[in-house]
C-alpha cells in the first residue's frame, strides 16, 4: 500500500441526467470501489452533451486530480460526443481504434447482426487510446492521459471499473469511527467544531437521524491515522457525556455512510 494521497473526479456525462429522465446509478459505485482502493474522491461534475462543456470539464479535471472517470456518451447515436469531446482535449485526432474494431466484428460476426457504420463509431478511440475491456457487450472504453471513459449503462459501467482496479495506482485507505447520541446536530455543533479544530487531519462529519423513538446524531470521524482516529473518537464520546447524553455505537443507517440526512 502506498502512503502517497492518489485522488480522483468523476465526470458524468448526458443530457438525460441533467433532465432527471435518467437517475445516475453509476456514482455510488464508483465511490466505494475507490474508497476501498484507497484513491479519493474528491469532485463530481454533471455536464451536457456540449463539446465545449466536456472538453472544459475534462481539462481541468486532468490538471486538477490524479485520475478522471467519465460515464456516458460513448455509443452509437449522434448525441454520442465524449470520444470526440475528450480527444479534442487531449488535441489527438478520433480513430477507428483497430483492435476495437477487430473485438467488434467478431462479437457482431457471432450473435448474427450487421456490424453497421453507427456500431462502428463505438470502436472510435483519441489516437493514442489504451482499450478498457468490455466484459458484457464487448464495445470497449478507452484511457487517454489519466481520463478513463465508459459506457454510461450501470452494467457496462460497473464492468469496466471492475477491470481498471488493479491497474490503478492505490493509496492508504481512509478508515472511520462512528459515535451516535439521542442529542440533537446544533446542541453538539460548536464543540465539535472545536475538537475539528485540534485534528486538522481528520474530517469529521455529523448526521443527524430519526427514527422511531426520537432523533439523534451521528458523527463520523474519517482519516488514515488510527491513533488520531481514536483520540478523535474519545473527543466525541466525552464532549457528549458532558451533555449529559451517553455515546453508542451507531446503526449503518445512522452513520452518514449510505445517506446524508441533511
Amino acid at each position: 500500500m502506498s502512503d502517497e494521497t492518489v485522488t480522483a473526479a468523476f465526470l458524468i456525462i448526458g443530457n438525460e441526467i441533467l433532465s432527471g429522465r435518467t437517475k445516475d446509478k453509476n456514482l455510488g459505485f464508483l465511490a466505494e470501489k475507490l474508497t476501498e482502493t484507497g484513491i479519493r474522491l474528491s469532485e463530481v461534475r454533471v455536464v451536457r452533451d456540449e463539446e465545449g462543456e466536456i472538453v472544459s470539464a475534462a481539462r481541468a479535471l486532468s490538471e486538477a486530480y490524479t485520475y478522471v472517470f467519465t460515464s456516458g456518451g460513448i455509443g452509437p447515436t449522434h448525441d454520442d460526443i465524449t470520444c470526440a469531446s475528450i480527444a479534442a482535449a487531449f488535441n489527438k485526432p478520433v480513430i477507428r481504434n483497430p483492435e476495437a474494431m477487430r473485438r467488434m466484428a467478431v462479437h457482431y460476426e457471432t450473435i448474427g447482426r450487421e456490424f453497421n457504420e453507427a456500431r462502428k463509431k463505438m470502436a472510435e478511440t483519441p489516437e493514442g487510446a489504451t482499450l478498457i475491456d468490455n466484459v458484457v457487450s464487448v464495445a470497449p472504453g478507452f484511457i487517454i492521459g489519466n481520463v478513463h471513459v465508459m459506457a454510461g449503462v450501470p452494467s457496462v459501467f460497473q464492468a469496466m471499473v471492475l477491470e481498471l482496479l488493479p491497474i490503478l495506482k492505490h493509496g492508504t485507505k481512509m478508515k472511520s469511527r462512528s459515535v451516535s447520541c439521542t442529542i440533537g446536530e446544533g446542541t453538539v455543533a460548536a464543540p465539535l467544531g472545536a475538537i475539528q479544530d485540534r485534528f486538522p487531519d481528520v474530517e469529521i462529519g455529523s448526521y443527524p437521524y430519526y427514527r422511531a423513538g426520537g432523533f439523534g446524531t451521528t458523527l463520523v470521524a474519517r482519516g488514515t491515522d488510527e491513533a488520531a482516529l481514536e483520540e478523535v473518537a474519545d473527543a466525541i464520546r466525552q464532549m457528549i457525556r458532558e451533555f449529559g447524553g451517553e455515546p453508542f455505537d451507531a446503526r449503518p443507517e445512522d452513520s452518514g455512510e449510505t445517506e446524508n440526512a441533511g
